[in-house]
């Protein structure tokens, strides 16, 4: 679909849209940022010239907590609609509370269930249930073929997902990958509120990812070195033989740890160890928790887990909270 892009604020105006081709759905809460764009670009290439792409911008009270950020959220609709146009939009859907809960707060709510109550669960009580309570009626309002939303947000996408699966709405959900800045630093509406001395401060989230992302690539190269190495010599000797003096030196470990067992302790400590220096820094990131956890459930994995992972980081610089994840693949040197 092509044409100026058209700003809707009712139910009513949204579904007297014109349907054209496939529909897609990019939900976000405003103060659109590049990762924003790049949703909008992935659901306009996705549904092709002859489908529409919507965008919702809706500030969704029910998912901040008493002592959350509700009134200080940045609130640029002037902008979001340039960026939404730029990247490819055909209309915005920029409902008032008012239209999307015009009774008040709604009594009937969807629940996230266990999933919900882990990590940022637990952080933010009640936050996933109405997380799931609003993107539940916007996908009634906008009825679209396919949803798009980013991964840096891994645990609400793993529970849009499963709701969608567990409640049988007729929708494709897609992730897409996480949008970051050239220093590394995971683009967000929230990171406008750091300072210059706090943002260094907050580039330790994806260093300690990263870092976690380093060790698991080496001990599972090592895993492999070590799998390789002649049965009729020591696995270290064979090693140390090709002049690989660390991997000599772990590679008995590696032999007695049987190929890749506790490797998940491994990318745990080496993040850890870049937040706990950060954690000394000035102003110090403060963290909330760093874990791994396997993208089903969002429950920790085990020392002898195979397969996808999410290595994912909560913190405060400040008085600003942070998020970030990376998918990580155990057993791929297998």
């Amino acid at each position: 679909m092509t044409g100026p892009l058209q700003l809707l604020n009712t139910g009513e105006e949204l579904h007297k849209l014109p349907r054209t081709g496939r529909r897609a759905v990019v939900m976000t809460m405003g103060a659109l940022h590049e990762g924003h764009a790049t949703l909008v670009r992935t659901a306009r290439e996705a549904v092709g010239p002859e489908g529409q792409v919507v965008v919702t911008v809706f500030v969704n009270p029910l998912q901040f907590g008493a002592n959350e950020d509700l009134d200080r959220y940045p609130r640029t609709l002037d902008a979001d609609l340039r960026i939404s146009e730029e990247a490819g939009a055909d209309a915005v859907f920029a409902p008032s509370v008012d239209e999307v809960y015009p009774g008040g707060d709604p009594q009937v709510r969807i629940t996230a269930g266990p999933m919900g109550e882990r990590l940022e669960g637990a952080t933010r009580p009640g936050h996933f249930d109405g997380m799931l309570t609003v993107v539940a009626k916007l996908l009634h309002l906008t009825r679209p073929d396919l949803a798009l939303f980013g991964q840096k947000d891994a645990q609400q996408l793993a529970l849009i997902r499963r709701m969608v699966t567990d409640l049988n709405f007729p929708v494709e959900v897609a992730g897409v990958p996480t949008v970051r800045e050239d220093d590394g630093l995971a683009l967000s509406s929230r990171n406008r509120y750091l300072g210059p001395v706090e943002r260094r401060t907050a580039l330790a989230l994806s260093r300690a990812l990263f870092a976690g992302r380093d060790r698991l690539a080496a001990q599972a190269a090592l895993c492999a070195r070590a799998e390789a190495a002649p049965a009729s010599d020591g696995r270290a000797t064979a090693l140390a033989r090709l002049g690989e003096i660390r991997a000599s030196a772990d590679a008995h470990a590696v032999s007695a740890a049987g190929g890749g067992t506790g490797l998940p302790d491994a990318v745990r400590a080496a993040a850890r160890h870049v937040l706990e220096e950060a954690g000394r820094q000035e102003p110090p990131l403060v963290l909330d928790y760093l874990a791994l956890v396997d993208p089903q459930d969002f429950t920790d994995v085990g020392p002898d887990f195979t397969g996808h992972a999410v290595l994912a980081v909560a913190a405060k610089v400040g008085t600003t909270r942070l998020i970030d994840n990376i998918p990580l693949e155990f057993g791929a040197h297998a």
